[in-house]
């Protein structure tokens, strides 16, 4: 007998974890709805609620990689980005410019604030931020 992710408590039973697909660096709307198992009309509301950025780097909109995070296999959406974004929205960024902000080497943190933010530094990126409004 296999069990599925949910049920390794199972007796007699044999885990195998499921990995999950790599993701694309850049990804389409329609390609978001589908890592999360949502509906296209669920990313655009995570959109405008500022839970994802996305951006029109070329063509249609696009939504990066490292905004998703893989938990208890399956795909969700980096928790703490959404407060970072209503700040930097805030403080006058464009969706282009908090993009760009959010994945330029910042010397405070000694990584991008993106990669502080993947790591739970969210109040060291969201200092930086709000010194950027003044």
């Amino acid at each position: 007998m296999i069990c599925g992710v949910l049920l390794p408590e199972l007796a007699n039973c044999i885990y195998y974890p499921v990995e999950l697909s790599p993701l694309p660096d850049q990804m389409s709307l329609p390609e978001v709805a589908e890592a999360l198992g949502i509906r296209l009309r669920d990313v655009r509301t995570l959109i405008s609620d500022r839970r994802l950025l996305a951006t029109r780097p070329e063509g249609p909109l696009v939504i990066t990689r490292d905004q998703l995070v893989e938990s208890d296999g399956t795909w969700q959406v980096l928790g703490n980005l959404r407060g970072t974004l209503i700040l930097l929205a805030d403080a006058g960024f464009s969706d282009d410019e908090a993009h760009e902000w959010l994945h330029r080497e910042e010397p405070e943190l000694g990584e991008t604030p993106m990669a502080a933010l993947r790591s739970g530094k969210h109040r060291a990126v969201r200092r930086i931020a709000s010194g950027l409004a003044f």
